[in-house]
Formats: C-alpha cells, structure tokens, sequence
C-alpha cells in the first residue's frame, strides 16, 4: 500500500525553511505541526488538523510502518514523522529526487514547478496566508481553507508520482530511499569540544587572512571584475566564466547565483575563501560557518545527513542543508569531529581512480587498462616518463605531477590550465613549471593515450547527434546518444536541453543559465555518470546486506556518501567482518562492465578522520 503524505506546519519570517536547515526548522522549540494531509493509495485525500497527540493517534491508524510512503521532499516530511512522530514507513519514495533527473536541472524541482511543466495542475497560495499562524490562531473558514490546500498539494504529489515511476528504475528508485534515510535515521554523532576548540583556532586564522588580505591585496582590488580576475590569478585560480544571456558572450562568473564562483567558497586554500568571501561581503569563512553549524546541531542530537539526489546533472549527489560533507578537509577538525555512535565504528571504502579507470575503459585504452588490473602504481610510472628517471612512491612531487596528469588530462585539459592545477597542488604538494613543459607534459600524454585524445573526438561528434536528433554510439562500450541524451546502463540519462552550436561551440541550458560543452567536456560528464553508476550501485548492494540486522542499539547501516565513498556504521565487534565485506563488494566490477578493472581502500575507526 501507498500511502501520500503532506505536513503543513508553522512559520512566520524569520522561522522558516527559507531561513535556517531543514534540520534545524524541524528540531526547533517553535515547530508545530498544524495539520496533515494523507492520501492511501488511489483514494481521496483527507484532512487532519488537532494536537500533537490527537496527530499521532491520527497516524497511528494508517499503519505507515508497514506500507511505503511517498511526499514531496521526504526528507522534510519523513523527519517530521520519525522524529516527532516515532514512525518510520517500510519505504521512502520522494517526487523531488525522481523529478530531477528529468527537469531538475532546468526547471528546478519545486511542487508548484514540476507539476506545472508535466500539465497535472496548480498548486494554490493559500500557505502565504498562514504566516505567522499557530493552529488556534486560525478561524475555522482558514483552516478549511488551509485543508483543502494541503489535499490539492497531496493529489498533485499522487499525480506526479505516476508520471515520473516509469521514468525511473527499482535500483535508483532504493537510492532515493537510502539518502533519505541518511536523513531521517541519523546515527553519525559530533564532539562538541573538538568543534568548540576548532572555531576558535579557525577565527583566530580567519582574522589573520582578513589582515593579509587588507595588506597585500588591497579591498579595492576585490570589486573590479578585471582585478579580482588578476588576485584570483595570483592565488594560482583560473577564474570561474559563463555565457551572459544578454549579449551570448563569455563574461565572467563573479554573481552571487554564479555555481562556479560559489564553489570557491569552498575552495582547499583558505586564502582563496577568504578572498572570494570578502568579495562576496561575507563576515565568516566557510569552516567558521560550518563549524558553529555543527556545534548547534551536536546541541539537538546526532547528525542527519541530507543529501540532493540527482544533484549533478550527471547523477552525482550534492551536499544540502548547508553542510556540505562533500568536500570536508582530509585529516581536519570537523572530520575527527564526526564519530561513531557508542560501541560502534565508522568503515569508509573508497574506490580507487574510478573516474581515470572508467575513462580508460570507455576509450578502450587497452595499455593503461592493463596496469589498472595489474595494480601498478600508475602516477609513478607516468611521472617516470616525465621526468625520464625512475620516479617512486617517495618521490612526492613528482609523482604529484603523474597523479594530475593521470586524474586530470582525460578530458583535454590544455597546458594553461595544468599549469594552474599543479600550482594549486593538492595535500600540501604544488608545483610550479614553466608553460612549455607543461604543454610538452600534455602531449606527452596525449600521444601515449591515444585512444582517449580519439573519445574526445567522438565526444563532438556525440553532441551532434544529440543536437541534431540522430543515433550515434560512442566509445569501446556503444552508448547510445540522441536527441534523448546519452543514454547509461542504468536506465537514467545525462541530458543537455536545447543544446544548440554557434561560432564559440556548443551551449546547453541549466537552471542558471548557458553552459559550454565541447567534447572532453562531454566525456567528462559520462565519466562521471559511469562512475557514480558503479560506487552508486555498490553503495545500494552494502545497505541491502545490512538492512536485515540493522537494529536500534545494532547498528548496521550505510550513514554517509562522499564522492567515490561509502562511510558505514557498524559494532565494534562487527569491524573486520564488515570492512571486508565492503571491501570485496568495491572490489567488483558492475555487470555491464565486466572488464572494467575497479579498486578499493578501506579502513575504519572511530572517527571520520580515523578512516583516512
């Protein structure tokens, strides 16, 4: 059976989902359900406003446990029954993660906005009048009023539902369920003194860039588009650029909305953050925010984990509730924060270069495929060429030079921007070279992985075919590519609407506007579909095995997804068992591509940061 559900509850201005995390709204001394909206499979929707106990009871009756339930941004709806409510359904379904793979990335995912791009009707207004209105503040006429928009809400949510079910697969269709429960289920847990100790070193940092800032760069220099481009420059940053709407020009992306500027608020170097955040007029730097975040929810309970399926349009998930786990520092205070409950360790099993290894395998690059499988240390042999001596694992800088080019130059990076990369560095190591032996390093890898230089080729001819709406198949495997998208092995598709070609090349539309492609790009974005495909379908196979001894004082169970990670909670006395088990499922290659040549790493303790 499937039960429908919609939550309406109180806010006024400052209290609002618009305000403060979806965590922090539903956790809140001021929350209050005013009413509820169910719908039991084809049925009539119906209607229940009363106190928290007359609720409960309420739902108590429809036997949620035991039946599968389906909202609009479950997560939202889902915690407020698990947490308020104690009641957890058999299965999460949520129309705002199925919706985006289709026109999330265009038309974005809200209720009122799906609904209206499929034609199954409108979603009313009658919310903006319940500002500021606790349930005994409502007239009766209102909260009839307010009633019959939540069932409309309900009904559009049924409605959309049917339209997108056949548009997605029962694999996926358990992701959206395991992301949720990330949320609802939350086991992960946070040291308040760790975090309390770190905001203070961070502001103490945090003053002293401001400081540099004020000294060597000069504020002045932040707010002229050319001169911020040159500081960003100097900080070894390629400075982030878009197609303005206005004029169809390349300009650069220095708005507030601007994706590629906003990530560097979240940029490894603090200096950049800094830069990029006194630009913006923001007070603090990401790791203060995110620190005070994490203190004030170590004060409510444990950590949820909100994840955005589908939040690339390549199907990679993205951080949400403004924490973002994706891109925590290795080693850092807020990942030695992050612990396993009492009796419990965290195992995290990472897999190794999927990306660089899918890229191989889609290119039929037979040579670089074979040292994968053979477990050699690729960057060491790459930088060995480089540097046309024997490079090792202790020869760090230069077999950093081999890890870039091997993770980097599959998707035709040119010499500019490698340059850049290297001098950003990664975990300590930068190196800074002349342009000409960065270009001689990119041939260099161009020659010797010819079959890859070839896919990007085949990647313009892919965006083509999808622009002009024929069949075309595309690397060693054949995926299909049209007026569709390029169609994966999962079912899903990567998508590029109203892709169209002008003298600069071709252009696709997000929700914020033009995008470029070109065909390494191209490659660059089934890569990574292929990828989260693999540690996606991995991660699903370890939470199934899990599920059936999962229980609330024996944990077992997936709690977080970073990138090419699974983090999983488990008994202590469970840890080498379940770290092998992980492992050897990591280990594995998908059955639609058996020959790709896939690794892992793993370990485990009693901390995120015990697990690097």
């Amino acid at each position: 059976m499937m039960i429908t559900v919609d939550f309406e509850t109180y806010y006024d201005k400052e209290y609002s989902l618009s305000k403060i995390t979806t965590e922090q709204y539903i956790r809140d001394e001021r929350f209050e359900v005013i009413g509820v909206g169910i719908k039991v499979d084809n049925g009539v929707a119906k209607w229940f406003s009363g106190t928290k106990q007359q609720i409960q009871e309420y739902l108590d009756g429809y036997n949620i446990p035991d039946n599968f339930l389906v909202c609009h941004h479950t997560a939202f709806d889902g915690a407020i029954l698990a947490w308020h409510f104690g009641i957890v359904p058999k299965y999460y379904l949520d129309t705002l993660s199925m919706v985006r793979p289709i026109t999330g990335q265009s038309v974005g995912g809200s209720l009122a906005k799906a609904v209206g791009h499929f034609g199954l009707g409108e979603k009313g207004t009658e919310v903006v009048k319940a500002i500021g209105k606790r349930r005994l503040d409502f007239q009766f006429s209102e909260l009839h009023d307010y009633g019959n928009y939540c069932i409309n809400d309900v009904e559009l949510t049924y409605a959309l539902y049917q339209k997108l079910r056949p548009k997605s697969t029962p694999k996926e269709m358990y992701i959206i369920d395991l992301m949720i429960r990330m949320f609802t289920d939350p086991v992960l847990q946070l040291d308040k003194e760790v975090l309390t100790k770190h905001l203070t070193n961070v502001q103490d940092k945090k003053q002293a860039l401001m400081d540099k800032i004020d000294s060597e760069i000069g504020r002045e220099n932040l707010m002229s588009n050319p001169k911020f481009a040159e500081v960003l420059k100097n900080l070894g940053v390629e400075p982030p650029m878009k197609i303005s709407p206005a004029t169809g020009k390349e300009t650069y992306a220095f708005g507030k909305t601007d994706i590629g500027f906003k990530a560097l608020l979240e940029h490894e170097d603090e200096m950049v953050q800094a830069v990029v955040s006194a630009r913006f007029g923001i007070k603090s730097t990401l790791e203060e925010t995110r620190t005070e975040s994490f203190i004030k929810i170590s004060e409510r309970g444990s950590l949820p984990i909100l994840l955005n399926y589908y939040g690339a349009h390549t199907g990679r998930a993205s951080g949400g509730d403004k924490i973002n786990l994706q891109n925590l520092p290795r080693g850092g205070e807020l990942r030695q924060a992050i612990q396993a409950p009492e009796g419990h360790k965290l195992v995290a099993v990472d897999s190794s270069q999927i990306e660089a290894r899918v890229v191989a395998w889609l290119a039929g690059e037979t040579d670089l495929l074979q040292a994968f499988s053979e477990g050699r240390d690729i960057y060491s042999e790459f930088a060995s060429e480089v540097y046309e001596r024997s490079i090792t694992k202790n020869d760090k800088v230069e077999r950093f030079v081999g890890k870039t080019c091997i993770l980097g130059l599959g998707y035709g990076m040119g010499k500019d921007k490698f340059k850049t990369t290297l001098k950003i560095g990664q975990a300590g190591v930068s190196v800074d070279i002349p342009i000409n032996d960065a270009e001689k390093i990119v041939n260099l890898y161009r020659t010797k992985y010819g079959c890859i230089t070839k896919l990007w080729k085949e990647g313009d001819k892919a965006l083509e075919a999808i622009q002009n709406g024929y069949d075309f198949e595309l690397g060693s495997v054949k995926l299909l590519c049209n007026s569709e998208g390029v169609h994966l092995p999962n079912g899903m598709k990567v998508q590029y609407r109203n892709l169209r070609k002008d003298r600069d090349g071709y252009q696709y539309d997000s929700r914020y506007g033009p995008v470029k492609i070109y065909g390494g790009k191209l490659i660059e974005n089934i890569v990574q579909a292929l990828a989260r495909i693999v540690v996606f379908d991995q991660m699903a196979k370890i939470d199934q095995a899990f599920r059936k001894y999962d229980k609330p004082k024996n944990r077992f169970k997936v709690a977080l997804t970073v990138h090419d990670e699974v983090v999983a909670v488990c008994p202590e006395k469970a840890e080498e068992k379940i770290l092998n088990y992980m492992t050897s499922v990591m280990s594995k290659a998908p059955p639609w591509a058996n020959d790709l040549p896939v690794a892992c790493e793993g370990s485990s303790g009693n901390s995120y940061a015990d697990c690097k």
